[in-house]
């Protein structure tokens, strides 16, 4: 019987995405297949909840997909015993005054109990109108159990547990002590990504071992097991055409990728191969270039000293390789990054340099409208998608970068113009260079943005029989 739930809470940083991955990680012990799921625009949780579940988290979005996309990407834990979702903020919270976005939109557009994770701290009987007010805000919302959270002691649990079964209806399903191992280290941007901690198989043991000891994982299933079935989800029908060699940059410095993207690259007919920006000294044979987001500039050191790569990626930009860069990835291919007082050269297509500061410069969701300078509308304006990226279109995504990019020429070609959003300047973003497109935006493969497929089919179009490294790297020679 599955079992299916989301993880909310009362309000942020109340550690449910702490909660989360320990109970994916302790319910795998038991033997459950589990699929995750992140509500909103992130990578960071993601790749923990991915690592945790050792199966690819997906991300549910209502700014920038369709209730019908949302269901038919959740559809994708049809064969899983338990999907989590794990939401964003608070429970009610969200940019609608309805709540039309909220996580308990998205637990009502899926039929999913919630589970409320309570951060208790300095919390006695005024516990019992919170759990009621939020029963009682939208009733059509069930709240299936709580956990309580950061308590101070087996006193403090006593205490609230014998308030809440006076005053509620609503079961306590786990109660968490203040507990230093649940603590993962932190970063200017939230949570450290899994990529990048090397201990992180085992700091998630620890969430799961303090997890399994505090809540009851047998009556959070009773509570949330359903029989509804899951439909098998849609996949894409694979692009007919040559299939193009795709190096993607994955490593600690660079790891933000949507799980659907990397499919719909596939299934555009691109075979993705991964490289270490840090230790790899040449870019793999290929046709095209992707660099996600990731953070640069705690890499930069390692970055800098890997000049064989730097100056081969550079001179193959350079040679007409298609490449799609964002935001860390526009960070990379900068003159230079300077962060808390150091410089580091980087790769040098880009006419500008990256300064960090202590504050976004650009966060949020974003509208985009291609310009003429965009370069995948003009490979075929007849293809499908083709013109999501002609102007005219509105494109949504997403932004959350800490850097401006400096001194670029007055001359610079931009691709898309801001209609909401801060992008490179305020009012442009995505410049274009030989054929590279680099952006602060990040895209998701979505029903008014195919990019996986008009990037690829770019880079068919402008593949020359010979893998463009390859025949770059024997014309340098």
């Amino acid at each position: 019987m599955p079992h299916r739930f989301l993880v909310s809470a009362a309000h942020k940083s109340s550690g449910k995405t702490t909660v989360s991955i320990g109970l994916i990680a302790a319910l795998r012990r038991k033997g459950y297949v589990v699929q995750p799921f992140k509500k909103g625009p992130d990578y960071i949780d993601p790749l923990w909840l991915t690592r945790a579940a050792q199966r690819g988290c997906r991300n549910l979005d209502f700014f920038l997909s369709s209730h019908e996309e949302i269901r038919a990407q959740f559809a994708h834990g049809f064969d899983a015993d338990v999907c989590l979702v794990e939401g964003n903020k608070g429970l009610y919270d969200g940019l609608a005054l309805d709540g039309a976005n909220s996580n308990a939109a998205l637990a009502r557009l899926l039929g999913l109990p919630v589970i409320l994770v309570i951060d208790a701290r300095g919390m006695t009987r005024g516990i019992a109108p919170l759990i009621l007010g939020y029963q009682a805000f939208e009733r059509d919302i069930q709240i299936a159990g709580v956990i309580l959270n950061r308590l101070g002691g087996l006193r403090h649990e006593a205490k609230l547990r014998a308030v809440i079964e006076h005053y509620t209806d609503v079961p306590v399903v786990g109660a968490i002590p203040e507990e230093p191992r649940l603590s993962v280290v932190e970063r200017h941007l939230g949570l450290m990504p899994a990529n990048e901690l090397a201990e992180a198989e085992h700091r998630i043991a620890e969430i799961a071992d303090v997890i399994e000891a505090h809540v009851d994982l047998a009556r959070l299933l009773a509570l949330t097991h359903t029989d509804r079935t899951l439909p098998s989800p849609l996949r894409p029908a694979p692009t007919a055409g040559k299939r193009i060699r795709l190096a993607i940059a994955q490593d600690p410095a660079f790891g933000f990728y949507y799980t659907e993207d990397l499919e719909a690259l596939s299934a555009a007919g691109a075979e993705l191969v991964f490289f270490d920006t840090l230790r790899d000294r040449r870019l793999p044979e290929c046709d095209a270039l992707f660099i996600g987001g990731g953070f640069p500039e705690s890499f930069l050191d390692a970055l800098a000293a890997n000049e064989a790569l730097r100056a081969e990626m550079r001179h193959a930009i350079e040679g007409g390789l298609p490449t799609y860069a964002e935001c860390g990835g526009l960070m990379y291919l900068a003159k230079s990054i300077t962060w808390q007082g150091v410089t580091r050269p980087m790769v040098g297509i880009l006419d500008g340099d990256v300064v960090m500061h202590e504050k976004p410069v650009g966060r949020g969701y974003v509208m985009i409208e291609p310009t003429a300078e965009h370069p995948w509308c003009a490979v075929d304006e007849h293809a499908p998608h083709a013109a999501d990226f002609c102007p005219g279109a509105l494109i949504p995504a997403h932004e959350f970068h800490y850097s401006s990019l400096t001194g670029l020429p007055t001359n610079t070609r931009f691709a898309y113009q801001m209609r909401r959003g801060h992008g490179i300047d305020g009012h442009h973003d995505g410049i274009v260079k030989y054929r590279l497109l680099a952006s602060y935006v990040h895209l998701r493969a979505v029903a008014r943005c195919d990019w996986p497929h008009r990037f690829i089919a770019y880079a068919r179009a402008h593949c020359a029989g010979k893998h463009s490294v390859s025949a770059l790297e024997s014309a340098h020679v």
